[in-house]
């Protein structure tokens, strides 16, 4: 990592595409504009590659050709993969879907190791990359025999990975990605679940680390700062930062507040809501549909729903993006993989997306560009 913090890109899972042909070309349409409005000569791109792409890209070198000869026309760089969604992110309805397959299906392992091939190929001689994946999956019917499973099925992803680095001289890591609602809801979570495995040697913490979803940390109503203190106190390493936001409504029973929290019911995603109790503890519903409907309003919503981190939604509802802040301070000079991860832009309501994609995530990318240049001192 240099002096002014880490390179930052943005994730193309925003971006509709499920066969190679379609990741393709929306690196031309897109990313390489982005680039450009930019300035920049290079900018990185963490990938999301659908399970079929990432079966062709993997098995097939022609296919890594066509790949890097479009990366290298439009000055586009990978570090980082994301293999949380399988496939299928951009159906009409996606919802719980995007938990499957868990970890501890084998179907998840060979996915995520076929990242892991093409990445180390896109990556330079003896270059670090990390790929971000689901925080087990989701927590109903979460049984001890599925925790042993997916402790299993890890390891063998430990394992692929030091064999891979011994292989090809690329070292990558994987980061298990909390999420509201799933086995792994929160950052003391995954600490309290991998740490100990980790400890013992059962899963290796060289190739195992956390994605941390500034999100994700904001809708838990969590402290960034003692978050990430905590990971650190267990011997494991933040190896990657996913930039993203959420709308907080300050006042739930406010009727004004709750039409425009209202605006951002769709069917697509699943926007987990929390309310935070006087007493400090956190109310939960899955959905915010749920939300209107059942929760109290006596305290301050946050709702799993990635807004433009650049942008503040119709007042009085509030972007957590100082949250993003709060986590560059905290992380400091520790080297990691930061992107933008804003993939709701499709399912927004008109009045808060407002622009074209292209220029939506070019300014969310200048918004972080600035903000990581504060964090390192470079005013």
């Amino acid at each position: 990592m240099s002096p002014a913090g880490p390179t930052v890109g943005y994730c193309t899972n925003v971006h509709p595409a499920e066969d190679l042909p379609g990741l393709l070309a929306q690196l031309g349409e897109s990313a390489g504009p982005i680039r450009e409005r930019l300035g920049v000569r290079e900018l990185d791109v963490g990938l999301w590659l659908p399970a079929g792409v990432a079966a062709e890209l993997a098995t097939d070198s022609t296919a890594r050709a066509r790949l890097k000869q479009t990366l290298t026309a439009n000055g586009l760089t990978v570090r980082t993969l994301n293999a949380f969604p399988h496939g299928e992110f951009h159906a009409d309805v996606v919802k719980k879907a995007v938990y499957a397959p868990r970890w501890g299906d084998p179907a998840r392992t060979t996915f995520t190791m076929h990242c892991a091939e093409v990445l180390a190929d896109l990556l330079p001689a003896g270059g670090v990359g990390s790929i971000s994946t689901l925080p087990l999956g989701w927590r109903e019917d979460w049984t001890a025999t599925d925790d042993a499973a997916a402790e299993r099925e890890l390891a063998s992803m430990g394992a692929f990975l030091a064999d891979l680095y011994a292989r090809t001289s690329r070292r990558i890591r994987l980061a298990i990605e909390p999420e509201p609602g799933c086995v792994l809801d929160t950052i003391a979570d995954v600490v309290a679940w991998l740490g100990p495995r980790t400890a013992a040697g059962v899963l290796d913490a060289a190739y195992i680390g956390v994605c941390l979803d500034t999100c994700h940390l904001a809708v838990s109503f969590a402290d960034p700062a003692t978050e990430i203190a905590s990971v650190r106190a267990a011997g494991l390493q933040i190896v990657k930062v996913q930039a993203s936001a959420a709308p907080e409504v300050p006042d739930p029973s406010d009727p004004a507040q709750r039409a425009l929290i209202g605006r951002f019911v769709e069917p697509r995603y699943l926007h987990q809501t929390r309310e935070l109790t006087a007493d400090g503890s956190v109310l939960a519903v899955d959905d915010l549909d749920e939300a209107l409907a059942d929760l109290p309003g006596a305290g301050p919503w946050r709702v799993h729903f990635h807004i433009p981190i650049h942008a503040d939604p119709e007042p009085p509802l509030r972007s957590t993006r100082g949250v993003i802040l709060e986590c560059l301070a905290a992380l400091g000079e520790q080297a990691y993989d930061l992107e933008v991860e804003t993939y709701t832009w499709a399912v927004l309501p008109p009045e808060t997306a407002g622009v074209d994609l292209v220029t939506g995530i070019t300014g969310e990318l200048r918004w972080l560009m600035e903000a990581t240049l504060r964090a390192g001192g470079k005013d």
